[in-house]
Formats: structure tokens, C-alpha cells, sequence
């Protein structure tokens, strides 16, 4: 059936089989460029192969490797060695056996891998070439919504807006932010958790990167003075990926940012997300409640969402109706009936969680616990037999006990309907093909046995530190790990919320109970060499 439908396209617009389920996100790009190298019997092009300069210059320009996509790799006796995306097309292949008088052997790159090597060897004419492209009109363009039209659908334009998405997701990017400042473009990308420049473009550019994206997410790029959001789901090297947009004017023009939402990254699994075996058997008994609420809390980006869906996924069973409230799905669920608040239509999370209680649900999920009303309505909906799940943004387990009291609930209430609430972080994990042993290894392990006893308990102590390699992009981190704490609300704790104690007496209380605070959790981590302590102190504000 996918194949007739991409046969069908195929046919439809003229384009070959291979291009189209590429396109249609059925095969990622590195999987065709292998299976091109084993069908043709011709070597994958390597990034080690590239070389540290430009192969015949003087022959062959920029120009010409950009449109084409065959990029000069080796020279010697046997002729020279080219990498191409298109192994299919033979014209420049040709035409450089021609001027070189050499023979040509081939070898394939990916997408990504051919970016990448002409973004090293040819970065400074690829970048005059756009800008001179696209810097007509530039300013111009802000009185000419037509000529901005135009301009947004030039071939570098859309090129350019293509490698920056490209770059992010490769880089494993989950925003690409895109700052307007008087001399310059600012793209800027959030990888695990930190924002690291990727370049920076020409201010002509500003109007055309700018209204690329728009058109792309289907906005008003004729509105430039109130903000907007959007929605684009586009294939990027053959992987079918979301992307959430946000605009707002400043100074300089409108700012941009993108969230990435890549399916294929998320790993709804507790053990792969960084908890550890007695969180997970925490976690485990709290969903196994067949009513009462259940709350994940911390900042944003600190991965509370993603806790919800692992959690909503061991849950999910063919006997259970699920259904979920969100402001913005974040990612489809297979079997769980999730529902998008539109506040402009009056679709608020109130409005929705009282229609969803008209469905006969058995577990139900809330985005986020914003108000006192949706507050009262999750409380309402635990009291009447349901497990709910939630979000809040506070700093601590304990800290989301006092939240509700704070914005009107009463305490009664909670004491009676709260189950436990799961507070989290993210640490980067350091990479493991450079990381290296701490410079302070002794120190810090005398350190953490004296602070955090239960360490002693993980082993021998391996303490380490960043370095930086071309696995991790010299950033010596690789990946995000979870560091949390787990409020179990048993009866000595229901006693203390309905005397309406304070959040430190809770939290006091529960790690006497047993409870293993956020900093513990994170030494351990960095007992076993998993992050840093600089990693933990960040996250957790200790330090």
C-alpha cells in the first residue's frame, strides 16, 4: 500500500521512486544512500574522507559543486575521487572527467554528510552566492508584501532556511532560534538544554529568512507588529519531523523560534529516560492507582511531558479508555485520544476537560494545571474514580503541594486525592568516547561520601569530566539524563497537608520517609561517571 502510494507520486509528478519516499518521510536518506552503495556496488563517501582542503580549485568552483552536489574528494594517479548525492546523475560526473582529463570514481554521500563537507570547504562563495541572491529588496521588501512573497521563494532563500533545519536536527537540536540584530542574524540552536551559535547571516537577509519560515507555517507574513504561532511538518533527510513556530517583533525585526518535535529521538522507556531502578518501581506503583492524581513537575524544557507520555504509554491497554488534554501535542500517541486546546475558539483546558468527562474516561492527562478551575476539575475527576495525570511548574515535589493551596485549593482535598508527585531535571550525559577522569576525581568523591553516603552504594567511585571530540561536536556532552525526586503522599504526609504546614516541613518529612531528593539522585550520576557535578549544581541550583 506505501508503495503503490509513493509509485503513485512517482508517476504524478515525474519524480523518481527514490526522491519520492524520501520525500513522503517512508525512508530515511542515510537508508537509501546505503542501499544505493550495496545495489551499485560504489563506497559510501565518509566524513573522515573529506579533505582539509578543497580538492582542484582552480577547476572546479563553488558554484558548481552546490548545483550539481558532486564534491572533489581525492586526487592521485588513478584519477580523482568524487563524492555525489545522485549517483544517477551522470552530466557532471561527465562533464568533470571532461575538464579534468582524469578519470572519475564515485562514491555516495548522504544528504547530510554533503552539507556538511561543502559547508567546510566552500562556506564563504556558498554564502556570497545566497547574499547576493537575496540581499535585493531587502529592505525594500518591508513596504512590498508581494516583492517579500517573492523574495522568501528564491531558490537561496529556501535553500538557506533548508540547511538551517537540516543543521538543528542533525545537531540533535530541539530549538532553532533565529535572533534580528543590527548587524547580523543571529541562528542560534538549543542543544541538550544550552543554546550554542550556529552562524550568523547577513541583516539582508532579515525579511527573507524570516518570511520563508512563515509561508511555511502558513502565517500572515504581512502582519509584522503582534506575534504568531504555527505549525510545519516537513521530511527532513527522509524522516517525517513537526516543528512549533513562534514569532515576535523586536527592535530589529521579527524573532523566530522552532521547536523541533522529532518522533524518532523520543524514547518512551523510564530506564532510557535516566531513572533509576527505585524510581521506576515508584513510578510503577503510583500509575498502577486506579484513581487520584498523579503530578510531574519543574521547568520548562525539564522533560516533564515526555515522563507524562512513558507513563500514559505503560498505561495503555485495549480494556483503558485514555484521553489527554494538551496545549500543544507535543507527539501523536497511538491509542490515546488527545485533544488540542484552541483557547481562540474558547477551547480552554476547563472547557475540554469537562467534555472529556462526558467520554467515559478511565485515565485522563492534563497538559498543565494552569488554574484554580482546571485544578478543581482534575480533583472533581479523581474524586469520581479517575487516575489523572499533570503537569505543574514548580521547583520541587513538595513545592507542588503549596502551589495548588497557594492558587485556592483546598488542602482537604489534596490530602485526599494527590498520590505522589515526581519533580525532575535534565543533566547532560557526558560523551562517552572522550570523557576522562576528573582532574578533583579524589576530591569529589570524598566530597559526595560525606554529603550523599548512599553513594558508597553505586561501587567504586568514577568521576569525570567533559572533553570534546568529533562525536560530540568538541562539546565533551552527549545526550540528556532525568535526575528526580518521588513525593509518595502516604498518611503521615496527608496529615501534614491538612495542617497546611509549609513546603519545607513536607519535603522534610518525605526524604525522613525515605524520599531521595533531586542533588542525591544527580550525585549518583556523578559517582558513576554518567555527568558532571557542575551538571547536578545547574540543575538543581545548589550550587
Amino acid at each position: 500500500m506505501v508503495l503503490e502510494r509513493a509509485a503513485s507520486a512517482s508517476r504524478k509528478t515525474g519524480e523518481r521512486l527514490d526522491r519520492v519516499l524520501t520525500k513522503l518521510g517512508l525512508i530515511p536518506e542515510t537508508g537509501l544512500a546505503a542501499a544505493l552503495s550495496r545495489f551499485l556496488g560504489v563506497d559510501l563517501a565518509q566524513p573522515a574522507g573529506v579533505p582539509p582542503e578543497r580538492v582542484l580549485p582552480d577547476l572546479i568552483e563553488a558554484d558548481f559543486v552546490r548545483r550539481h552536489r558532486v564534491l572533489p574528494l581525492a586526487i592521485g594517479e588513478g584519477g580523482v575521487v568524487v563524492g555525489v548525492v545522485d549517483p544517477f546523475h551522470r552530466e557532471p560526473v561527465d562533464a568533470l572527467a571532461y575538464l579534468t582529463r582524469l578519470t572519475v570514481q564515485i562514491q555516495i554521500f548522504t544528504p547530510a554528510d554533503f552539507d556538511k563537507a561543502f559547508e567546510a570547504l566552500y562556506a564563504v562563495a556558498a554564502s556570497e552566492t545566497a547574499g547576493g541572491s537575496a540581499s535585493a529588496g531587502g529592505e525594500a521588501s518591508e513596504l512590498d508584501v508581494q516583492r517579500l512573497r517573492d523574495i522568501a521563494s528564491e531558490a537561496p532563500v529556501i535553500r538557506l532556511v533548508n540547511q538551517i533545519v537540516a543543521s538543528a536536527v542533525e545537531a540533535r537540536a530541539s530549538d532553532i532560534h533565529i535572533e534580528p540584530q543590527a548587524d547580523q542574524v543571529l541562528v542560534r540552536y538549543r542543544i541538550d538544554g544550552l543554546l550554542r551559535t550556529a552562524q550568523a547571516l547577513s541583516p539582508d537577509l532579515r525579511a527573507a529568512v524570516t518570511s520563508r519560515i512563515k509561508i511555511m507555517a502558513k502565517l500572515d507574513i504581512a502582519e509584522r507588529r503582534m506575534p504568531q504561532d504555527g505549525r510545519i511538518k516537513l521530511a527532513v533527510r527522509g524522516v517525517d519531523i513537526d516543528f512549533r513556530i513562534s514569532t515576535i517583533p523586536t527592535s530589529f525585526g521579527e524573532r523566530v523560534v522552532m521547536r523541533i518535535l522529532d518522533r524518532t529521538r523520543v524514547e518512551l522507556d523510564f530506564t532510557r529516560l535516566g531513572f533509576g531502578a527505585d524510581h521506576i518501581a515508584a513510578l510503577q506503583r503510583l500509575v498502577q492507582q486506579p484513581n487520584g492524581i498523579i503530578l510531574v513537575t519543574g521547568p520548562t524544557g525539564s522533560g516533564k511531558t515526555t515522563t507524562l507520555y512513558t507513563a500514559l504509554k505503560s498505561l495503555n491497554r485495549t480494556e483503558s479508555n485514555i484521553l489527554s488534554v494538551e496545549d500543544p501535542i507535543e507527539y501523536q500517541l497511538a491509542g490515546i485520544n488527545q485533544v488540542q486546546v484552541q483557547t481562540e475558539i474558547g477551547l480552554d483546558f476547563p472547557q475540554a476537560l469537562r467534555s472529556i468527562l462526558r467520554q467515559d474516561p478511565d485515565i485522563i492527562m492534563i497538559g498543565e494545571i494552569r488554574d484554580l478551575e482546571t485544578a478543581r476539575i482534575a480533583i472533581q475527576s479523581s474524586l469520581t474514580g479517575h487516575l489523572v495525570l499533570s503537569t505543574l511548574h514548580t521547583n520541587s515535589a513538595a513545592a507542588a503541594i503549596t502551589r495548588l493551596i497557594d492558587i485556592g485549593v483546598e488542602n482537604y482535598l489534596l490530602a485526599s486525592t494527590v498520590r505522589g508527585v515526581v519533580a525532575q531535571r535534565l543533566v547532560r550525559k557526558l560523551c562517552r568516547h572522550c570523557a576522562g577522569r576528573h582532574e578533583q576525581a579524589d576530591y569529589w568523591a570524598a566530597e559526595l561520601a560525606r554529603t550523599v553516603p548512599a553513594v558508597v552504594n553505586h561501587g567504586p567511585p568514577s568521576i569525570r569530566s567533559a572533553r570534546g571530540c568529533a562525536e560530540c561536536a568538541g562539546l565533551g556532552f552527549n545526550d540528556r539524563s532525568t535526575i528526580a525526586e518521588i513525593l509518595l503522599v502516604d498518611e503521615p504526609l496527608q496529615r501534614l497537608v491538612l495542617r497546611n504546614v509549609s513546603d519545607a516541613e513536607i519535603d522534610a518529612a518525605a526524604r525522613a520517609g525515605g524520599m531521595v531528593n533531586m542533588y542525591e539522585t544527580g550525585a549518583a550520576k556523578v559517582w558513576r561517571g554518567e555527568t558532571t557535578i557542575d551538571e547536578v549544581l545547574r540543575a538543581t541550583r545548589m550550587g
